[in-house]
């Protein structure tokens, strides 16, 4: 039987990472955390998955932890010095990163923004790389899917519904002032008249 590369997608923190493997029902795994490397071997529907990476810089396996899910094999791990910066790869081979890693764009964040750490609460009772357990939820936003959401604003029809006096003639949001060759008179035709209570 082959063995096949586990798709990774992370996201980072100045003082840590958030690492998932993507698969899904994992068994058998095997997850080695060392302060410069990380091996996975697992199987997911019948099939064998191996990860053998090194960091671009050195980790801190024993406060990291990780917790095998339905749908992934997620970890929080925790860089050397607290006071790192952000790292330009998760990997110390360029090569091996445009082939093996993607960005988690659900946990992203730019180094300028950083605010708070990851919601690490899909952790809470996870095995401790080092013997500690679980970390504890930090909150967050979660994976918010912006695509869903903006094509649900799409379907609302923007403003161009919105009758001319309010200020935003058919989505135009220009000055009023501007002689738009539009007559608002017209559009008043077309409306039923107000009750009055």
């Amino acid at each position: 039987m082959s063995i096949n590369t586990a798709p990774i997608k992370w996201a980072q923190r100045s003082d840590s990472i958030y690492l998932t493997i993507a698969l899904s029902d994992v068994k058998d795994e095997s997850i080695n955390l060392k302060d410069a490397t990380l091996t996975f071997k697992g199987t997911s529907e019948g099939k064998e998955y191996a990860i053998d990476i090194e960091f671009f810089k050195d980790v801190n396996a024993e406060g990291s932890t990780y917790k095998t899910l339905p749908r992934s094999v997620q970890m929080h791990i925790m860089k050397k010095e607290s006071d790192e910066e952000f790292w330009p790869r998760l990997l110390k081979d360029k090569t091996k990163e445009k082939n093996q890693v993607k960005i988690d764009w659900d946990r992203y964040v730019d180094e300028d923004d950083e605010a708070d750490g990851f919601d690490t609460s899909a952790l809470d009772g996870g095995m401790g790389m080092g013997g500690m357990p679980g970390m504890g939820g930090m909150g967050g936003m979660g994976g918010m899917d912006m695509e869903a959401l903006m094509a649900q604003m799409g379907g609302m029809g923007g403003m161009g519904g919105m009758p001319g006096d309010m200020g935003m003639p058919g989505g135009n949001f220009g000055d009023d002032d501007e002689d738009d060759g539009d007559d608002d008179d017209d559009d008043d035709d077309d409306m039923p008249p107000l009750e009055e209570s």
